[in-house]
């Protein structure tokens, strides 16, 4: 049977390893796993939102309101724009998808950084654009500028990842707007923010603001999701914001119904437990002092982070064997091999989790 054949030149995303995956492979019950690869809230979900989806569930038979009033409105108020400046996705990740099939096609390319979110390049070959990449890992825009510059009439959209994953690395806001002056308005720049909210708390000169984005740049988009600070992966909710003619176009994608009810009634919920989002946040920082140390002791490379995860490269040791040797002592971290790189990557815990990590690795480096 024949398929589109630019799926020929792909791979499949590399996802974190599941607990479910670690307790059937080595037989480490549930309660004695720890997952620390896919940058989970590590408190889970806020009380009030899991409370909010008990009550939704007898309506599950129910699809939502597909205009997400409630939603869009909440978001609309906390970042003082407009609900016609927002659309809903199924993670921010399928807004992204969204401004690929938009803007993209086999005629032009996409540009991003050497090491960033690989769904990026993934959703550009969906529809035969040309990828281009910085040789730096991380966004050095001297060289976005450069390339974009010698290739202007090509590229069509640009991803700036802020902060960028799998890295970790951030710009300061003021840069990047001064970066997006120099870019066309026919080029569309998708800023991925789906951790600003850390970013914003370690250093507020990091902070992308939506309503300057909405105001001043009419080729931007900036993209949020709840799977991080507000505790929501599993519930699968983003959101992309923009000028209403950018949104206009990307809602001619959107299939409808594409969050469920359940994840509508628990975004809602989530944006108004601030106390929550906080308490995240402040154990993020606090206990990542703690791996930059642990870093410094085994002189291991690490990139200061604006996130809630950090990464670490490594020059003697082997990367892939150490997140193996982890696993099968129910630890899951992630391997960033198929980023090109003998590095790993751990979400920051609970101080408990991060006592055990720690100890592990210690164990594992002496």
């Amino acid at each position: 049977m024949k398929f589109n054949e630019n799926l020929a030149q792909l791979v499949n995303y590399e996802a974190g390893k599941p607990i479910e995956l670690v307790v059937r492979e080595f037989g480490i019950e549930p309660k004695d796993v720890i997952k620390l690869a896919s940058n989970e809230n590590p408190f889970g979900t806020s009380e009030r939102v899991v409370n909010a989806i008990k009550d939704v569930a007898k309506n599950a038979f129910l699809y939502p309101d597909d205009s997400y009033f409630e939603l869009k409105n909440s978001l609309a108020s906390k970042f003082n724009i407009g609900a016609k400046n927002i659309i809903i996705g199924s993670g921010s990740d399928q807004v992204i998808e969204f401004c690929i099939h938009a803007k993209a096609n086999e005629k032009n390319a996409v540009l991003m950084a050497g090491v960033t979110f690989a769904m990026y390049e993934i959703y550009t070959k969906h529809v035969g654009a040309k990828v281009y990449r910085t040789k730096a890992q991380e966004h050095d825009l001297t060289e976005f500028l450069e390339i974009y510059k010698a290739n202007k009439d090509e590229i069509a959209i640009i991803f700036l990842c802020l902060p960028n994953n799998p890295l970790g690395g951030c710009l300061d806001a003021d840069e990047v707007y001064k970066f997006l002056n120099e870019i066309s308005k026919e080029t569309l720049v998708v800023f991925d923010c789906a951790y600003n909210e850390f970013a914003e708390f370690k250093d507020k000169k990091k902070w992308i603001d939506p309503a300057k984005i909405v105001n001043e740049f009419k080729n931007a988009i900036y993209l949020g999701t709840f799977s991080k600070a507000y505790g929501l992966g599993g519930m699968r909710v983003g959101y992309g914001i923009a000028d209403e003619n950018i949104i206009a176009e990307l809602g001619k994608i959107r299939s409808p119904f594409n969050i469920t009810t359940l994840s509508l009634k628990a975004a809602i919920e989530a944006l108004k437990d601030e106390e929550f989002v906080t308490k995240s946040l402040e154990n993020n920082f606090k206990e990542m002092t703690r791996y930059e140390e642990f870093a410094r002791e085994f002189d291991i490379e690490f990139i200061p982070s604006y996130t809630n995860f950090i990464t670490f490269k490594f020059k003697e040791q082997n990367a892939s064997e150490i997140v193996q040797k982890m696993l099968k002592k129910g630890i899951i971290l992630r391997d960033l091999k198929s980023y090109g790189m003998n590095a790993l990557r751990i979400t920051i815990g609970q101080p408990w989790q991060n006592d055990r990590v720690l100890k592990e690795l210690k164990e594992m480096l002496k």
